[in-house]
Protein backbone atom coordinates (compact mmCIF):
# COMPACT_ATOMS: atom_id res chain seq x y z
CA UNK A 1 0.00 0.00 0.00
CA UNK A 2 3.18 2.88 0.52
CA UNK A 3 3.90 2.20 -2.32
CA UNK A 4 0.85 2.60 -4.43
CA UNK A 5 0.33 5.44 -2.01
CA UNK A 6 4.18 6.69 -3.17
CA UNK A 7 3.54 6.42 -6.76
CA UNK A 8 0.25 8.31 -6.95
CA UNK A 9 1.73 11.29 -4.77
CA UNK A 10 4.71 11.65 -7.72
CA UNK A 11 2.09 11.26 -10.38
CA UNK A 12 0.02 13.90 -8.42
CA UNK A 13 3.27 16.18 -7.78
CA UNK A 14 4.41 15.79 -11.45
CA UNK A 15 1.31 16.99 -13.06
CA UNK A 16 0.78 19.99 -10.43
CA UNK A 17 -1.75 22.09 -12.98
CA UNK A 18 -3.73 19.03 -13.32
CA UNK A 19 -4.44 18.05 -10.11
CA UNK A 20 -4.85 22.03 -8.63
CA UNK A 21 -7.36 22.07 -11.07
CA UNK A 22 -9.39 18.81 -9.91
CA UNK A 23 -9.06 19.92 -6.44
CA UNK A 24 -10.53 23.27 -7.32
CA UNK A 25 -13.34 21.91 -9.48
CA UNK A 26 -14.46 19.44 -6.45
CA UNK A 27 -13.63 22.18 -3.93
CA UNK A 28 -16.53 23.97 -5.64
CA UNK A 29 -18.90 21.74 -6.05
CA UNK A 30 -19.26 20.74 -2.59
CA UNK A 31 -18.73 23.93 -1.02
CA UNK A 32 -21.60 25.76 -2.29
CA UNK A 33 -24.26 23.48 -1.17
CA UNK A 34 -22.27 22.41 2.39
CA UNK A 35 -22.06 26.62 2.55
CA UNK A 36 -25.75 27.40 1.89
CA UNK A 37 -27.06 24.55 4.47
CA UNK A 38 -25.00 26.15 6.99
CA UNK A 39 -25.24 29.48 6.54
CA UNK A 40 -29.29 28.90 6.42
CA UNK A 41 -28.86 26.95 9.86
CA UNK A 42 -26.67 29.40 11.52
CA UNK A 43 -28.95 32.24 10.20
CA UNK A 44 -31.92 30.86 11.75
CA UNK A 45 -30.37 29.88 14.71
CA UNK A 46 -29.03 33.70 15.45
CA UNK A 47 -32.29 34.98 14.63
CA UNK A 48 -34.24 32.58 16.46
CA UNK A 49 -32.18 33.23 19.63
CA UNK A 50 -32.40 36.89 19.77
CA UNK A 51 -35.75 36.75 19.01
CA UNK A 52 -37.06 34.41 21.90
CA UNK A 53 -34.98 36.88 24.05
CA UNK A 54 -37.36 39.55 22.72
CA UNK A 55 -40.97 38.91 23.86
CA UNK A 56 -42.68 42.00 21.77
CA UNK A 57 -41.74 45.39 19.69
CA UNK A 58 -43.78 47.99 19.45
CA UNK A 59 -43.72 50.75 16.88
CA UNK A 60 -45.42 52.58 14.08
CA UNK A 61 -47.76 50.79 11.75
CA UNK A 62 -45.96 49.71 8.63
CA UNK A 63 -43.25 47.24 7.69
CA UNK A 64 -43.07 44.53 10.36
CA UNK A 65 -39.80 42.67 9.03
CA UNK A 66 -38.15 46.52 9.44
CA UNK A 67 -39.53 47.00 13.03
CA UNK A 68 -38.24 43.76 14.14
CA UNK A 69 -34.88 44.07 12.49
CA UNK A 70 -34.61 47.36 13.88
CA UNK A 71 -35.46 46.09 17.20
CA UNK A 72 -33.06 43.32 17.53
CA UNK A 73 -30.15 44.45 15.45
CA UNK A 74 -30.12 47.74 15.89
CA UNK A 75 -30.49 48.38 11.33
CA UNK A 76 -30.98 51.75 9.83
CA UNK A 77 -34.84 51.59 8.30
CA UNK A 78 -37.09 54.06 6.64
CA UNK A 79 -40.14 54.06 9.68
CA UNK A 80 -41.38 56.48 11.38
CA UNK A 81 -40.99 57.28 14.91
CA UNK A 82 -43.16 57.10 17.72
CA UNK A 83 -43.58 59.04 21.14
CA UNK A 84 -42.40 59.00 25.14
CA UNK A 85 -46.46 59.22 25.06
CA UNK A 86 -46.91 55.96 23.73
CA UNK A 87 -43.98 54.60 26.10
CA UNK A 88 -46.16 55.77 29.31
CA UNK A 89 -49.12 54.17 27.78
CA UNK A 90 -47.18 50.73 27.60
CA UNK A 91 -46.59 51.83 31.46
CA UNK A 92 -50.03 52.98 32.80
CA UNK A 93 -51.46 49.72 31.57
CA UNK A 94 -49.42 47.37 34.11
CA UNK A 95 -49.45 44.48 31.91
CA UNK A 96 -45.29 44.98 30.68
CA UNK A 97 -42.44 46.96 31.17
CA UNK A 98 -41.58 49.16 28.13
CA UNK A 99 -37.80 49.89 26.55
CA UNK A 100 -37.98 52.66 24.47
CA UNK A 101 -34.95 52.50 21.77
CA UNK A 102 -33.83 55.36 19.50
CA UNK A 103 -31.97 54.50 16.86
CA UNK A 104 -30.97 57.09 13.92
CA UNK A 105 -27.18 57.87 14.52
CA UNK A 106 -23.87 55.82 14.52
CA UNK A 107 -20.75 56.83 15.52
CA UNK A 108 -17.73 55.99 13.95
CA UNK A 109 -20.10 53.90 11.33
CA UNK A 110 -21.40 51.58 14.73
CA UNK A 111 -25.40 52.39 15.26
CA UNK A 112 -25.95 54.70 18.76
CA UNK A 113 -28.45 53.16 20.58
CA UNK A 114 -30.56 55.31 22.77
CA UNK A 115 -32.27 53.60 26.06
CA UNK A 116 -32.94 52.99 29.80
CA UNK A 117 -31.18 50.88 32.36
CA UNK A 118 -33.45 48.63 31.86
CA UNK A 119 -32.21 47.51 28.59
CA UNK A 120 -28.99 45.95 30.04
CA UNK A 121 -30.89 44.12 32.57
CA UNK A 122 -33.40 43.00 30.74
CA UNK A 123 -30.75 41.74 28.01
CA UNK A 124 -28.33 40.79 30.87
CA UNK A 125 -25.34 42.90 29.81
CA UNK A 126 -22.89 43.65 32.32
CA UNK A 127 -20.33 46.19 32.59
CA UNK A 128 -17.09 44.60 32.32
CA UNK A 129 -14.64 47.83 32.37
CA UNK A 130 -15.68 51.31 33.75
CA UNK A 131 -18.77 52.02 34.93
CA UNK A 132 -22.47 52.32 33.62
CA UNK A 133 -24.16 55.71 32.22
CA UNK A 134 -24.26 58.42 34.75
CA UNK A 135 -25.04 61.76 32.98
CA UNK A 136 -26.14 63.47 29.70
CA UNK A 137 -23.01 62.75 27.06
CA UNK A 138 -21.90 59.46 28.75
CA UNK A 139 -21.63 56.37 26.99
CA UNK A 140 -21.11 52.48 26.81
CA UNK A 141 -19.88 50.91 24.17
CA UNK A 142 -19.77 47.20 22.66
CA UNK A 143 -16.59 44.43 23.08
CA UNK A 144 -16.46 44.77 19.70
CA UNK A 145 -16.53 48.61 19.50
CA UNK A 146 -14.00 48.83 22.13
CA UNK A 147 -11.89 46.55 20.47
CA UNK A 148 -11.96 48.33 17.08
CA UNK A 149 -11.86 51.85 17.63
CA UNK A 150 -9.14 50.84 20.57
CA UNK A 151 -11.21 52.60 23.63
CA UNK A 152 -11.33 52.39 27.18
CA UNK A 153 -13.39 54.37 29.88
CA UNK A 154 -12.27 57.78 29.91
CA UNK A 155 -11.70 58.30 25.84
CA UNK A 156 -14.27 60.33 23.76
CA UNK A 157 -16.15 58.89 20.63
CA UNK A 158 -18.33 61.01 18.36
CA UNK A 159 -21.37 60.73 16.58
CA UNK A 160 -21.38 60.97 12.79
CA UNK A 161 -23.57 63.91 11.10
CA UNK A 162 -26.69 62.51 8.89
CA UNK A 163 -25.75 64.91 6.44
CA UNK A 164 -22.77 67.00 6.46
CA UNK A 165 -23.97 70.03 4.22
CA UNK A 166 -27.47 70.21 6.68
CA UNK A 167 -25.95 73.07 8.30
CA UNK A 168 -29.39 73.31 10.36
CA UNK A 169 -29.63 69.81 11.14
CA UNK A 170 -28.42 67.62 13.67
CA UNK A 171 -25.19 68.92 15.60
CA UNK A 172 -22.55 65.84 16.47
CA UNK A 173 -21.56 65.16 20.03
CA UNK A 174 -18.19 63.96 21.51
CA UNK A 175 -19.43 61.76 24.02
CA UNK A 176 -17.56 60.55 26.72
CA UNK A 177 -17.10 56.56 27.25
CA UNK A 178 -17.46 55.50 30.83
CA UNK A 179 -18.06 51.93 30.17
CA UNK A 180 -17.31 49.05 27.96
CA UNK A 181 -19.62 45.82 28.22
CA UNK A 182 -18.77 41.88 28.36
CA UNK A 183 -18.77 40.20 25.41
CA UNK A 184 -21.87 38.46 24.29
CA UNK A 185 -21.68 37.14 20.96
CA UNK A 186 -24.45 39.19 19.79
CA UNK A 187 -25.46 43.11 18.20
CA UNK A 188 -24.96 44.50 21.26
CA UNK A 189 -21.17 43.41 21.04
CA UNK A 190 -21.48 46.18 17.87
CA UNK A 191 -23.46 49.38 19.60
CA UNK A 192 -23.02 52.29 21.49
CA UNK A 193 -25.50 53.04 24.39
CA UNK A 194 -26.52 56.52 25.82
CA UNK A 195 -29.25 57.49 27.60
CA UNK A 196 -32.40 58.91 25.82
CA UNK A 197 -31.48 62.74 26.84
CA UNK A 198 -28.25 62.21 24.63
CA UNK A 199 -29.59 61.27 21.74
CA UNK A 200 -31.89 63.88 21.48
CA UNK A 201 -29.06 65.90 22.01
CA UNK A 202 -27.45 64.36 19.27
CA UNK A 203 -30.98 64.96 17.23
CA UNK A 204 -31.26 68.75 18.15
CA UNK A 205 -33.99 68.60 20.41
CA UNK A 206 -31.67 69.46 23.09
CA UNK A 207 -28.28 71.75 23.68
CA UNK A 208 -26.52 73.56 26.34
CA UNK A 209 -24.87 77.10 24.69
CA UNK A 210 -23.02 79.65 27.29
CA UNK A 211 -24.80 82.05 29.09
CA UNK A 212 -26.60 85.00 27.09
CA UNK A 213 -26.56 88.53 28.96
CA UNK A 214 -28.92 91.24 27.45
CA UNK A 215 -26.47 93.90 28.42
CA UNK A 216 -23.46 92.40 27.54
CA UNK A 217 -24.13 90.28 24.50
CA UNK A 218 -26.37 92.30 22.47
CA UNK A 219 -25.46 90.66 19.52
CA UNK A 220 -26.33 87.58 20.53
CA UNK A 221 -30.41 88.38 21.59
CA UNK A 222 -33.26 87.96 19.82
CA UNK A 223 -35.37 89.48 21.72
CA UNK A 224 -36.59 90.53 25.03
CA UNK A 225 -39.25 89.10 26.95
CA UNK A 226 -39.29 90.43 30.54
CA UNK A 227 -36.73 88.92 32.88
CA UNK A 228 -36.62 86.14 29.88
CA UNK A 229 -33.81 86.41 26.60
CA UNK A 230 -34.22 84.60 23.48
CA UNK A 231 -30.88 84.55 21.79
CA UNK A 232 -30.99 83.64 17.71
CA UNK A 233 -28.92 81.24 15.90
CA UNK A 234 -25.66 82.85 16.36
CA UNK A 235 -24.76 81.55 19.55
CA UNK A 236 -22.34 78.98 19.82
CA UNK A 237 -23.46 75.75 20.86
CA UNK A 238 -21.32 73.28 22.96
CA UNK A 239 -20.44 69.84 21.11
CA UNK A 240 -19.60 68.22 24.71
CA UNK A 241 -21.42 67.98 27.49
CA UNK A 242 -18.84 68.53 30.67
CA UNK A 243 -19.26 69.22 34.65
CA UNK A 244 -18.80 72.65 33.83
CA UNK A 245 -21.29 73.22 30.91
CA UNK A 246 -23.90 70.61 32.02
CA UNK A 247 -26.22 72.55 34.12
CA UNK A 248 -26.82 75.11 30.31
CA UNK A 249 -28.04 71.48 28.70
CA UNK A 250 -32.21 72.12 28.15
CA UNK A 251 -34.92 70.62 25.93
CA UNK A 252 -37.19 72.65 24.03
CA UNK A 253 -40.95 71.06 23.84
CA UNK A 254 -42.44 68.61 25.74
CA UNK A 255 -40.76 64.99 26.15
CA UNK A 256 -43.57 63.01 25.48
CA UNK A 257 -43.67 64.30 22.24
CA UNK A 258 -39.88 63.09 21.93
CA UNK A 259 -39.46 60.71 19.07
CA UNK A 260 -38.77 57.15 20.31
CA UNK A 261 -37.75 54.96 17.29
CA UNK A 262 -39.67 51.44 18.66
CA UNK A 263 -40.06 49.89 22.29
CA UNK A 264 -39.08 46.61 23.23
CA UNK A 265 -42.34 45.38 25.49
CA UNK A 266 -41.90 43.04 28.31
CA UNK A 267 -45.03 41.44 29.82
CA UNK A 268 -45.12 40.54 33.31
CA UNK A 269 -46.94 37.28 32.38
CA UNK A 270 -48.68 35.56 29.56
CA UNK A 271 -52.20 37.03 30.46
CA UNK A 272 -50.55 40.60 30.31
CA UNK A 273 -49.06 39.50 26.70
CA UNK A 274 -52.57 38.48 25.85
CA UNK A 275 -54.18 41.50 27.01
CA UNK A 276 -51.50 44.11 25.38
CA UNK A 277 -51.84 42.09 21.53
CA UNK A 278 -55.61 42.41 22.00
CA UNK A 279 -55.33 46.02 23.01
CA UNK A 280 -53.14 46.94 19.59
CA UNK A 281 -54.65 44.82 17.65
CA UNK A 282 -57.58 47.18 16.16
CA UNK A 283 -58.11 49.67 13.72
CA UNK A 284 -57.83 53.16 15.78
CA UNK A 285 -54.58 51.59 17.55
CA UNK A 286 -51.77 54.00 15.99
CA UNK A 287 -49.37 51.20 17.65
CA UNK A 288 -48.10 47.92 15.98
CA UNK A 289 -47.55 45.29 18.43
CA UNK A 290 -45.07 42.17 17.24
CA UNK A 291 -44.08 39.23 17.97
CA UNK A 292 -40.26 39.04 16.90
CA UNK A 293 -40.14 35.30 16.98
CA UNK A 294 -43.13 34.98 14.31
CA UNK A 295 -41.64 37.72 12.19
CA UNK A 296 -38.83 35.44 11.87
CA UNK A 297 -40.45 31.87 11.43
CA UNK A 298 -42.27 34.25 8.38
CA UNK A 299 -38.78 35.17 7.13
CA UNK A 300 -37.54 31.79 7.48
CA UNK A 301 -40.17 30.32 5.10
CA UNK A 302 -39.15 33.16 2.43
CA UNK A 303 -35.57 31.90 2.69
CA UNK A 304 -36.50 28.32 2.96
CA UNK A 305 -38.68 28.73 -0.65
CA UNK A 306 -35.53 30.76 -1.78
CA UNK A 307 -32.86 28.01 -0.86
CA UNK A 308 -34.73 25.17 -2.35
CA UNK A 309 -33.83 27.32 -6.05
CA UNK A 310 -30.42 27.23 -4.37
CA UNK A 311 -30.44 23.68 -4.05
CA UNK A 312 -31.93 22.84 -7.17
CA UNK A 313 -29.23 24.97 -8.97
CA UNK A 314 -26.30 22.88 -6.32
CA UNK A 315 -27.55 19.58 -7.55
CA UNK A 316 -27.34 20.62 -11.19
CA UNK A 317 -23.69 22.03 -10.75
CA UNK A 318 -22.74 18.96 -8.56
CA UNK A 319 -24.36 16.61 -11.43
CA UNK A 320 -22.47 19.13 -14.33
CA UNK A 321 -18.51 19.42 -12.25
CA UNK A 322 -19.24 15.15 -11.59
CA UNK A 323 -19.53 14.57 -15.54
CA UNK A 324 -16.91 16.90 -16.18
CA UNK A 325 -14.55 14.89 -13.58
CA UNK A 326 -15.75 12.03 -15.04
CA UNK A 327 -14.50 12.96 -19.01
CA UNK A 328 -11.12 14.12 -17.63
CA UNK A 329 -10.59 10.79 -15.92
CA UNK A 330 -11.70 8.81 -19.32
CA UNK A 331 -9.18 11.02 -21.30
CA UNK A 332 -6.78 10.33 -18.97
CA UNK A 333 -6.70 6.98 -19.06
CA UNK A 334 -6.65 6.89 -22.31
CA UNK A 335 -3.73 9.37 -22.57
CA UNK A 336 -1.91 6.87 -19.87
CA UNK A 337 -2.80 3.67 -21.72
CA UNK A 338 1.28 3.07 -22.74
CA UNK A 339 2.27 4.36 -19.08
CA UNK A 340 -0.31 1.41 -17.99
CA UNK A 341 1.41 -1.25 -20.78
CA UNK A 342 4.68 -0.34 -19.39
CA UNK A 343 3.31 -0.62 -15.36
CA UNK A 344 2.08 -4.15 -16.96
CA UNK A 345 5.47 -5.34 -18.36
CA UNK A 346 7.48 -4.39 -15.41
CA UNK A 347 5.31 -6.69 -13.84
CA UNK A 348 2.27 -4.69 -11.86
CA UNK A 349 -0.79 -6.56 -11.92
CA UNK A 350 -4.52 -5.07 -13.33
CA UNK A 351 -5.24 -4.87 -10.57
CA UNK A 352 -2.76 -2.90 -8.62
CA UNK A 353 -2.80 -0.24 -12.14
CA UNK A 354 -6.59 0.50 -10.92
CA UNK A 355 -5.50 0.37 -7.22
CA UNK A 356 -3.24 3.72 -8.31
CA UNK A 357 -6.18 5.43 -10.40
CA UNK A 358 -8.64 5.13 -7.40
CA UNK A 359 -6.42 6.28 -5.24
CA UNK A 360 -5.31 9.35 -6.94
CA UNK A 361 -9.53 10.04 -7.54
CA UNK A 362 -9.65 9.17 -3.55
CA UNK A 363 -6.81 11.65 -2.85
CA UNK A 364 -8.04 14.39 -4.84
CA UNK A 365 -11.48 14.10 -3.65
CA UNK A 366 -9.72 13.86 0.23
CA UNK A 367 -8.08 16.94 -0.95
CA UNK A 368 -11.29 18.86 -1.87
CA UNK A 369 -13.08 17.48 1.64
CA UNK A 370 -10.44 19.33 3.61
CA UNK A 371 -10.16 22.68 1.63
CA UNK A 372 -14.32 22.83 1.95
CA UNK A 373 -14.50 21.95 5.79
CA UNK A 374 -11.37 24.58 6.36
CA UNK A 375 -13.30 27.53 4.81
CA UNK A 376 -16.43 26.28 6.50
CA UNK A 377 -15.10 26.42 9.94
CA UNK A 378 -13.86 30.25 9.09
CA UNK A 379 -16.78 31.19 8.28
CA UNK A 380 -18.60 29.58 11.00
CA UNK A 381 -15.82 31.82 13.28
CA UNK A 382 -17.14 34.79 12.06
CA UNK A 383 -21.19 33.69 11.01
CA UNK A 384 -22.34 36.13 13.61
CA UNK A 385 -20.56 38.85 11.97
CA UNK A 386 -21.08 38.30 8.64
CA UNK A 387 -24.79 38.25 10.03
CA UNK A 388 -25.21 41.50 11.87
CA UNK A 389 -23.06 43.01 9.22
CA UNK A 390 -25.92 42.28 5.93
CA UNK A 391 -28.74 43.16 8.66
CA UNK A 392 -27.09 46.62 9.11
Amino acid sequence: MNGILRLTLRYLAYNKLKTITLIMCVSLALLLPVLLQFGVAQFEQDLMSRARSTPLVAGVKGSRFDLALQSMYFSRADLEPTSMREVESIQETNYALPIPLTLRFTAQGFPVVGTTLDYFEFRKREIAEGTQLKRLGDCVIGANVAATLQLKPGDRLMSDPLNVFDLSGNYPLKMRVVGVLGKSNSPDDEAVFVDLKTEWIISGIGHGHQSINAESNKDLVLKQEGQTTVANAAVPQFNEVTDKNLASFHFHGETDTFPISAIIVVPFDQKSEVLLLGLYDTKGAELQLIRPTEIVNELMGMVFRVKQLFDMNALLVSISVGLLLALVFVLSLRLRKRERQTMFQLGCSRSMIWKLQLTEVIFILAASLLIVLGITAIVRVYASQLLRLWFS
